[in-house]
């Protein structure tokens, strides 16, 4: 069970989508991403609900101060190597709550973070470019190559930069 566990790993990277205290914009587009049109679990992308189990975190939204210790608590949870995405304005820079007294302005200021996907909110195109870029910088290469062969047709520019892809380069599925 252990090997079988093992491979299923070693095959599809598992995330674990957090709301750090956002408007929820960037929250509806990241499930978007899982919803029929583009159908990251079709690409072996799980959507996990435990972060024991999650190789990539993403993290939406301004980090509250009542948010900090449970983030910090969630990313020491992580099993090793730990990703984190912070996407959408708020959770790259603060956005709109940037200075604001009850938020820290970006995720970086509480965890490190490997990947930021602009937008405000985000286009699930862009946060699907920027988990597949991830992958491939964080030297999970296997998981993201398997991930980009199995999305061979959503994206007809692939060396295109995350959040610059239109739904113009979107295949219709």
């Amino acid at each position: 069970m252990g090997k079988l566990l093992e491979w299923a790993r070693s095959a599809s990277p598992w995330i674990l989508h957090l709301n750090c205290g956002s408007c929820n914009g960037c929250d509806i587009e990241t499930l978007d991403s899982l919803m029929p049109r583009y159908d990251l679990e079709r690409f072996g992308v799980l959507k996990k609900d435990t972060p024991r189990h999650a190789d990539v975190l993403v993290c939406t939204g301004p980090v509250t101060r009542q948010m900090e210790p449970r983030l910090e608590r969630i990313y020491e949870q992580m099993p090793e190597p730990k990703l984190v995405v912070a996407a959408g304005s708020c959770a790259a820079s603060g956005g709109v709550f940037q200075d604001c007294y009850s938020c820290h302005d970006g995720v970086d200021e509480v965890i490190p973070v490997d990947m930021y996907v602009p937008g405000c909110p985000i286009s699930p195109e862009a946060l699907i470019d920027g988990l597949v870029r991830l992958l491939e910088e964080s030297g999970e290469g296997g998981k993201a190559s398997r991930l980009r062969e199995r999305s061979e047709g959503i994206f007809e520019d692939s060396d295109a930069p995350a959040g610059v892809i239109d739904d113009e380069h979107v295949a219709d599925t």
